[in-house]
């Protein structure tokens, strides 16, 4: 069992930012987090939820990894993370009001769909 705890949601002005975290425990390793596609979603008031981006490690034995971006963010989100720490983060920069969601942090243990998700983090952005 994989338990998510997301952090750093906030209220920033347009223009500024932010950096969400996401910790997995449960994973035995640095080696089995490395197993894992991590990946954040969003989702604003009355809408679904959507994709921002996903980190997948290349092999257990390295930290390579390999991103991809929804074109709403590309250019100012960048995904990373800290095997050590079983984390993942989400740097926004250049924060716009239509970033304002709920940010949820999502693993893929198995292969092919996200098992497991944190709680969600509020990120509002003023005008």
């Amino acid at each position: 069992q994989v338990q998510l705890v997301e952090s750093g949601g906030g209220l920033v002005q347009a223009g500024g930012s932010l950096r969400l975290s996401c910790t997995a425990s449960g994973a035995a390793s640095g080696r089995t987090f490395r197993t894992y596609a991590m990946a954040w979603f969003r989702q604003a008031p009355g809408k679904e939820r959507e994709f921002v981006a996903v980190i997948k490690w290349r092999s257990v034995s390295t930290d390579y990894a390999d991103s991809v971006y929804a074109d709403s963010v590309k250019g100012r989100f960048t995904i990373s993370g800290h095997v050590a720490k079983n984390t993942v983060y989400l740097q926004m920069n250049s924060l716009k009001p239509e970033d304002t969601a709920v940010y949820y942090c999502a693993a893929d243990v198995k292969g092919g769909s996200y098992d497991y998700w944190g709680q969600g983090t509020q990120v509002t952005v003023s005008s």
